[in-house]
């Protein structure tokens, strides 16, 4: 009798074993209230027992798939055209799982350090608003409650293992949004006022981040540069990733926001800095099997970086060298790069608070780019070439957009100009036409010219549509190859 209830219990138990290892189980950025990209084939992913039959459903579409001999499946939804109707998602084996209230729409990834992370309660303590800005961005906690734009916020943790409550995305309103992504919700919440679609942001950042977490060591491995010039990537390469960004892949996202770059300054990195980013973008765009992901991302504020203590010593010049890295970066096919020269109030502080700006800034870039839409002005004026002409020189500009101006209607400031001696001296700038005329009286066979060569530079050349000129200088400039992938 023993021996028979042993048996029989033997049974039950391996039963529910084998009944509980069945279970499918999805990954943590799969859930209710998420957003699924429009346009394009949408992966669903998880794990079952070996040999389980998933059957997947969403909007008349029905997909079945096998796990393999590791318990993996994966089907692809065809592309959707974009619906702000609520719809369910069906996963069914042995066990079925409902995804409730899923939109169709745009889905893009933020990354970086904490200027990317800064979070909306943050950003409603702001003390001095632009108000000439569309957003405003004080009391935006209160008014923001839209459903159609979902946020999801990627920890260190989160993505480890699967959740029962497929909880992770909410409508980017009350405590979910306080901690949310300022710049990311903004990037959306412009996006769905313009492209009239449901938006879905996920944020992944870490405050105070270097660049090599964001990327495996074989990221780094594939770009010659760093071993011909002997370069030794440190800072723990493939930390962040393997943790925030690899979980991710394949959900199917439009592209990549980034905002990273201060602690890299602190580094004084010059050339190398554009280099990591290359390497970055190559290993994200092959994570998801597309080498043309757009790639948006934000070029630092001015900060007094030279009263700062750190590894190596800086000086006013420093914070330029790592913005040229930064623009050098836009060699990369798909990319585009926002300017924040005018967006900090405070220099002593690294975290300029005008994130409302940051996201519209890079939604212009994506709205252009992404989206096509050709009567968008997406870029400050930018350093085309430069002749001498007597004793002056005359600069030439990309992105003139409707016109060169003083923003503030005052004389141009942060030009500066030197002869043979290389010693820069502050010049005197016009605009005249399409072009911008600078001279010195102490300088009178002028050899080069600077603009915004300072960290502490706020200058108020911009073009008519209100962004920004890009930082520049037309002496000894780096030089950036790209690597062919």
């Amino acid at each position: 009798m023993k021996r028979a209830t042993f048996f029989c219990w033997m049974a039950i138990s391996l039963f529910y074993f084998t009944k509980s290892r069945a279970q499918i189980v999805l990954p943590k950025i799969l859930g209710n209230g998420m957003v699924l990209q429009r346009n394009q084939p949408v992966p669903i992913w998880g794990t079952a027992a070996k040999g389980e039959k998933v059957t997947i459903n969403f909007k008349n579409q029905t997909k079945t798939v096998v796990a393999n001999a590791e318990g993996k499946w994966m089907v692809t939804l065809s592309p959707m055209p974009a619906s702000a109707e609520p719809a369910t998602l069906t996963i069914a084996g042995i066990n079925t799982i409902k995804l409730n209230n899923i939109l169709v729409g745009e889905v893009w990834l933020c990354s970086g350090q904490s200027n990317m992370q800064y979070e909306m309660r943050k950003n409603s303590k702001v003390k001095k608003p632009d108000t000439s800005t569309v957003n405003s961005p004080v009391d935006e906690l209160q008014r923001a409650h839209n459903p159609q734009i979902r946020i999801f916020l990627v920890t260190q943790k989160n993505l480890q293992k699967p959740d029962a409550t497929h909880s992770g995305w909410s409508v980017a309103e009350d405590s979910a949004l306080r901690a949310f992504s300022a710049a990311g919700y903004f990037f959306g919440k412009n996006l769905n006022d313009d492209l009239k679609v449901p938006v879905g942001i996920i944020s992944s950042a870490v405050s105070g981040s270097h660049i090599e977490p964001w990327a495996p060591q074989e990221a780094y491995d594939a770009i010659p540069y760093f071993k011909a010039n002997n370069i030794q990537i440190s800072n723990d390469p493939g930390k962040f990733y393997a943790k925030m960004i690899e979980p991710l892949s394949p959900f199917a996202i439009k592209g990549f926001l980034w905002y990273q770059g201060e602690t890299s300054c602190f580094l004084a990195e010059t050339i190398s800095y554009t280099y990591k980013m290359e390497a970055l973008i190559n290993n994200w765009r092959k994570l998801w099997g597309n080498k043309n992901m757009p790639f948006y991302y934000v070029q630092i504020a001015p900060f007094y970086y030279s009263k700062s203590k750190g590894e190596v010593p800086f000086t006013e010049f420093t914070e330029p060298e790592l913005r040229e890295a930064q623009t050098l970066a836009l060699q990369i096919p798909h990319t585009g790069m926002i300017v924040t020269t005018d967006l900090n109030d405070d220099l002593k502080n690294i975290h300029p608070p005008f994130k409302w700006e940051v996201g519209h800034r890079l939604e212009l870039q994506a709205l252009a780019n992404t989206y096509g839409q050709k009567n968008v002005v997406f870029s400050g004026p930018m350093y085309k070439s430069m002749k001498v002409s007597g004793n002056k020189i005359i600069l030439q500009f990309n992105y003139q957009g409707s016109g060169l101006v003083s923003h503030d209607g005052k004389p141009l400031t942060d030009f500066t100009i030197a002869g043979q001696d290389g010693k820069f001296v502050p010049a005197e700038a016009t605009i005249k036409g399409n072009t911008v005329v600078v001279s010195a009286s102490s300088v009178s066979n002028p050899m080069a010219s600077r603009f915004a060569w300072s960290e502490s530079a706020q200058p108020n050349f911009y073009n008519k549509n209100g962004l920004p000129a890009v930082p520049f200088r037309t002496d000894n400039p780096l030089k950036f190859t790209l690597t062919s992938n």
